[in-house]
């Protein structure tokens, strides 16, 4: 780039010293959007994602061995405990870290700490790395907002033992999370967010270019690793929220819910009571309507949203376009006995 000019009316002019070597796609497209209220005229746009690589404080693993070794720096944060530690990073660039092959080495890692009010991840860039780029495990009430992630492998936002729960995702932009063969069986199809527990909260993200998913709900039937508990159920349990998140040319979906997502009063009372995984039936497990908001997908190279097993789910407001196959695919929606005619119950 040798130039930029802001002045300019229809928006800002860049100036380059070469060709581009890619296309780069750019435009909005008016749609008319029709619910009960009538038609409304909105606006999708299209178009690449721009991030800021550098910062002032640079975190950065050796240049003799890196590289060659995927062996970079990585910082953890552990203090066993409620509120026994406070963590805040900011505005630091960190490249050339994690250590690919290691457990635990991520290039930042709030690792069984337990609730960390006050601790946040906010503002960092993080990039060129072997393993992820944040690590949520064992933590609740932990923030990471506006970040920048970029050519990271396997999971780029790790929820890691699916126990962890009321944390704050909230503008982050992840580009190009790539497969990894270091890791779990998972990173070899990886996600620029992987959500294990749905108990968190993930506004305003954006999710570009990953080798396979944008956002994947990978819900276990229990809690696992260190933070197992017979008595945690995520694939039962309520959603945190998600909202104004976007997804886009993502090398399968840009959101997958997967296997089953069936939120129900009684987490652990619907496991209980389908030890078949048909159904849940029985005392506890009156559905709790759960709400996707605001969802905008595009240029994904099978579907905009996919949702494998799922129970009172609503999608409000999601916009998907251009996607290779489809933009949504549904499997089993299994509503179950549940199912009303009341707008509350209808998926």
């Amino acid at each position: 780039i040798t130039k930029i000019n802001n002045t300019g009316s229809t928006g800002s002019i860049i100036d380059l010293n070469r060709l581009a070597s890619h296309k780069h796609y750019a435009k909005s497209v008016n749609y008319t959007a029709t619910n009960s209220n009538g038609n409304k005229v909105k606006e999708l746009t299209m178009r690449a994602e721009v991030g800021l690589l550098t910062r002032n404080v640079v975190f950065k693993g050796a240049d003799d061995d890196s590289v060659d070794n995927q062996y970079g720096a990585h910082i953890m944060l552990h203090s066993p405990g409620d509120q026994s530690l406070t963590g805040r990073i900011s505005y630091v660039e960190l490249t050339q870290v994690g250590q690919a092959f290691q457990l635990g080495r991520y290039p930042i890692h709030f690792h069984m700490i337990g609730t960390v009010h006050g601790s946040y991840i906010k503002g960092n860039a993080i990039h060129h790395t072997y393993n992820r780029a944040c690590t949520i495990h064992g933590v609740h009430y932990l923030t990471l907002e506006d970040n920048f992630a970029y050519q990271t492998m396997g999971h780029t936002f790790f929820i890691e033992d699916a126990a962890e729960t009321n944390n704050y995702l909230r503008r982050n932009l992840v580009m190009k999370s790539m497969r990894s063969w270091s890791l779990l069986n998972t990173d070899q199809t990886p996600a620029s967010f992987w959500i294990t527990h749905p108990n968190n909260y993930f506004i305003d993200n954006h999710a570009a270019g990953s080798a396979k998913y944008g956002f994947w709900f990978d819900l276990q039937t229990h809690s696992t690793g260190p933070s197992f508990d017979a008595d945690i159920c995520p694939e039962y349990e309520q959603l945190g929220e998600f909202t104004g998140n976007v997804a886009h040319s993502n090398g399968k979906y840009g959101l997958r819910i997967f296997h089953r997502y069936t939120p129900v009063e009684n987490p652990c009372a619907g496991l209980a009571n389908q030890p078949d995984r048909d159904q849940p039936i029985g005392d506890g497990t009156t559905p709790v309507v759960t709400r996707f908001r605001d969802f905008t997908t595009y240029k994904n190279n099978r579907s905009g949203l996919i949702a494998e097993e799922f129970g009172a789910l609503k999608f409000h407001n999601i916009v998907t376009a251009d996607n290779l196959f489809a933009g949504v695919e549904f499997g089993v929606t299994s509503a179950g006995p549940w199912l009303s005619n009341s707008d509350e119950y209808q998926l």
